[in-house]
């Protein structure tokens, strides 16, 4: 009964952070999850500069990082310039990005979301001659900031359109948080039909405390690969109110309550969790964490 936990905190957790970290904070935070057990990480993003300084370092950071080890690195590509620069700091994985509803993908990357599948085409075919995985992403698959309600066949087509160009996995992003387990199990129940329950991930934020129990619903429904961020790192920056994604500290306690082994050491991922929260200078909100972190101060 083996999960796979796709670490997120280094890119998707860090990416809206207002302090900026330094290049060997985020390279020692990576190191601290590795050290904790951590083997699928994704590590930054290759994007403009501008767009988002807080990985403006994606180059540099990558050179640092050891790619002869057991870790599986990710990035995420946003076109193929992004894919290009993956590829020459030695990514074998990348990760592409679009949504089920057509307003969230135009404020997020100003594109259709028929617009951003046609320009993930090249880094499919790419990624094929290369030998590349990729991964991808959809967002807003319960509940949109700007259309409400999301119609599972939506997620339906775009998880398949992205599968049919070669993606091995489809990331769930239920971005907002504010989806629940009854929720979950609809639109479970329609995409196990026509996708296998090992090409799907469960991607929670936490908005509303439901993240672990959405978690629990997916699992009891086959999925068993979820992306989480120590501490709870992260938001989305096009939804207001939105909290952090899933804590991995979170996830990693009840999987292994639950009598799921996952590889993780609990008392080392706290110590990854912990210098992250130093580094960003503000109080994480895993309860997991904090938990924990009352009982090391008592």
């Amino acid at each position: 009964m083996k999960v796979k936990i796709t670490e997120v905190g280094p890119r998707d957790g860090l990416q809206n952070e207002k302090v900026p970290v330094a290049t060997k904070d985020k390279f020692e935070f990576i190191q601290l999850l590795i050290r904790a057990g951590l083997t699928n990480i994704e590590a930054t993003s290759f994007v403009k500069k501008e767009s988002i300084p807080q990985l403006a370092d994606a180059a540099e950071l990558s050179a640092l990082l050891n790619w002869n080890g057991p870790v599986e690195f990710s990035a995420l590509t946003p076109n193929t310039k992004g894919y290009e620069a993956a590829k020459n700091a030695g990514y074998k994985e990348v990760a592409v990005f679009t949504a089920a509803s057509e307003s969230f993908t135009k404020k997020n990357i100003n594109r259709t979301i028929d617009e951003s599948i046609q320009g993930f085409k090249e880094i499919f075919t790419l990624a094929r001659q290369d030998g590349i995985r990729v991964r991808g992403y959809v967002s807003t698959v319960i509940d949109c900031p700007y259309e409400g309600k999301i119609d599972p066949k939506k997620v339906l087509e775009v998880s398949k359109i992205l599968l049919d160009q070669g993606a091995y996995e489809i990331s769930l992003g239920e971005t907002i948080g504010t989806g629940v387990p009854t929720e979950v199990e609809r639109l479970l129940e329609l995409l196990l039909k026509e996708i296998p329950a090992d090409k799907l991930a469960g991607h929670f934020h936490d908005t509303y405390g439901m993240a672990i129990a959405n978690v629990e619903k997916a699992f009891s429904m086959g999925i068993r690969s979820f992306d989480s961020s120590a501490g709870g790192l992260g938001g989305c920056p096009y939804a207001k109110g939105a909290a952090g994604n899933l804590a991995t500290d979170d996830l990693v306690y009840f999987l292994e309550k639950s009598g799921v082994p996952t590889g993780i050491d609990p008392g080392l991922l706290w110590e990854a969790s912990s210098f992250m929260e130093k580094a960003i200078a503000r109080e994480l909100q895993s309860r997991t964490y904090l938990a924990t972190k009352k009982k090391r101060e008592a």
